[in-house]
Formats: C-alpha cells, structure tokens, sequence
C-alpha cells in the first residue's frame, strides 16, 4: 500500500473511496436508505370509516392510506436518488396490516436495495362530524316551497338532489353534513350542520330552478363572547319551470331562461323577448306543461298553417304555423284552453 495515497479511513483499504472516505464495504456498512418504525398507528372512525390524519378526518382509499403512512413515518435519505419503491399490504386481521416494502434507490453512485416490513395499527375513533350528528347539531335549515302551486314528490326529489351535486363539488369539510330531513306540511326541510352550505345549495337553486331565498338569522346563545346563530333559508320555486306556457298580462309566454330576479319569457304569438322579475310573474299561471308538450309530424302544411292527426281523436286538425317556422320540421304543439297551439321552438326543445 502506498503510504502516499488515499485509503478507507475504517479499514485501511485503497481506492475507490466513498462517502467520508470510506471504501465501497464501510460505506454500505453505515449507510442505510430508510429508517421504518416497527408500528405505525392511525385512527378510523368506527361510525362512518373516514380516516384521521393528524386532526384532519378524509375519506382515503387502502391503497392511498399505506403510502400516506409512510410518507408521514418512513425517514428516508436525504441524498437518495433514483428512489423506487414497492409496497405490499397484508392484511393479519381487522385492526393490523403489514406493509411490506421493497426500497431502491441511489446514494454516492452506488445502488442500495432494502427490504422492511412496517405494521399498520388501527384504532378506533369518532370524526367531528359523527360526533355532531350523533347531538343533532346543526346551523341552518333550509326550506323547500312553491309560489302559486304545490310541487308534487317528484319536484321535491328533484330539488333534494341538487344538494348532494353541490356537496360533491364543495371542498371537503367536516361541517357539510344532513343532520336531518324529510317532508313538512307544504313542502320539505333539509337541516345542515353548515350555514356556508345552506347559502351554496340556495345559490344552486335559483340557478338551475330559478325562484326566490329569503334568509333569517335567529340568535341561539353566545360562546367564547361571540353570539352564537342559526341560519333559516326559506326558497320559493316558481309554479312554472322554463319551456312550460303560462299567461302573463294576457298572452301566451315561455320561460326561456332564468335571472337573477327573474326570467326571461319568449312569447308564442310573434317574436318578442322581455325580461320579468318575480313580482311582476306573481299573477301569471300555468296553461301548459312542457312534459305535457307533443312534437309530431305534419300531413301537409303552407307558409301559414299545418295539418296533424290529433292524437286524441284520430281527426286531422289544423293548426296555425308559428313565426320562423322550417319547413319539413316537426310540429310543437300544446293542449290549451281545448285547443292545439304550435309553440315556436326554443333551444331547449331540440330538434
């Protein structure tokens, strides 16, 4: 050996020399890639199965849960690269799983490869929400009602689902809950455990279903010196839904869109657009439901008027054209005050 040169600093041997001037044996003796803890615990609601991660409870499937728990438990490297990791769960019985793991990566150029098993412990627990619901606390109720009609179950139901379409797209928080719900002597009450909540599902409403929230706000107590309230929000769906015929001001009208304060209606006898806000549509009524509506092919027709088989009584019938009418298209036609009317299309009907 030279005595000159370079050599292992723990065993004297020659080049080439590693990390802390250590030969290629000392270096793997001393390095390790990763540091995994023997048991690694994690809670789980034992009401709805959601999963706490250090105070936040989340919905985390299996396989996300195992890497989740060695991201916050294995210490690897600082200086490893080219990491690649394999993991294998096996499931011992229902509150411990062992997580297998297959570790490469790269340290100082050379390559390490190391095998551990680290064991998943759960226990049980009760997420903020299960423990609220379980109080039946809430912080608002909203109300479902109609102005000049009364929604029949299916209404209802429809309304009901616009909920869950706007808690699946509301970040996740622990407060979005239905503490409770069911129908009520003219309409259906929904009780949140969230006012935030309450004023999305409100604002989704009047998007899609147009009408009208009316909001209260009820002092219940004060905690930490701030008063503590609840939240009413009443909405008042329209008795018309857009495409159906209603009378307004003495013509014929269909709702084509709705505002913020109220609608936009089309109106059937010639091509004229005005908007109206919910006031002004208080005394309007429903001539004709669009589910109500027929689409059926004319026998013969003019510039003016059509002929149809009325599909009540087998007789031809003649109806007049409405303005902008293509030739060859099909008739739209309602049922009203006895008499079939062809209504002009709009882009809600399709072709």
């Amino acid at each position: 050996m030279d005595l000159g040169g370079d050599f292992c600093l723990v065993c004297g041997a020659e080049p080439p020399l590693f990390r802390d001037r250590m030969c290629e044996k000392c270096t793997r003796d001393r390095v390790t890639l990763v540091k995994v803890p023997k048991n690694v615990p994690w809670t789980r609601c034992a009401r709805c199965g959601i999963v706490d991660f250090k105070g936040k409870w989340s919905n985390v499937e299996p396989e996300d849960l195992w890497h989740e728990l060695i991201q916050r438990n294995v210490q690897f490297h600082p200086e490893i690269e080219d990491l690649e990791l394999g993991i294998i769960p096996q499931e011992v019985d229902g509150r411990h799983t062992l997580i297998h793991l297959d570790i490469e990566g790269v340290i100082d150029d050379l390559l390490y490869n190391e095998k551990h098993t680290m064991r998943a412990r759960m226990s049980n627990g009760v997420c903020l929400t299960c423990t609220r619901r379980a109080g039946n606390y809430f912080e608002a109720t909203v109300q479902l009602r109609s102005s000049a009609r009364r929604l029949s179950e299916q209404e209802f139901q429809t309304l009901r689902k616009t909920l869950d379409q706007v808690m699946a797209d509301m970040p996740e928080d622990p407060m979005f809950f239905i503490t409770s719900e069911g129908p009520v002597t003219g309409g259906y009450d929904v009780v949140l455990g969230s006012k935030a909540l309450a004023r999305a599902w409100g604002r989704s409403l009047i998007a899609s279903h147009g009408g009208i929230v009316t909001t209260t706000t009820s002092v219940v107590g004060r905690k930490d010196g701030l008063d503590v309230t609840r939240l009413t929000l009443l909405y008042r769906k329209p008795g018309y839904n857009l495409g159906d015929v209603i009378r307004w001001r003495g013509s014929l009208w269909r709702p084509a869109s709705w505002t913020g304060e109220g609608v936009i209606l089309e109106k059937i006898e010639r091509r004229e657009r005005t908007g109206a806000s919910w006031r002004d549509l208080e005394n309007s009524n429903v001539v004709s439901r669009k589910k109500d509506f027929i689409k059926i092919g004319a026998i013969s027709e003019d510039s003016s008027a059509a002929e149809f088989l009325d599909p009540n009584t087998w007789k031809m019938v003649a109806v007049r054209l409405p303005f902008e009418h293509e030739a060859g298209r099909d008739l739209l036609l309602a049922r009203i005050d006895d008499e079939w009317i062809c209504l002009p299309q709009l882009g809600m009907d399709g072709e």
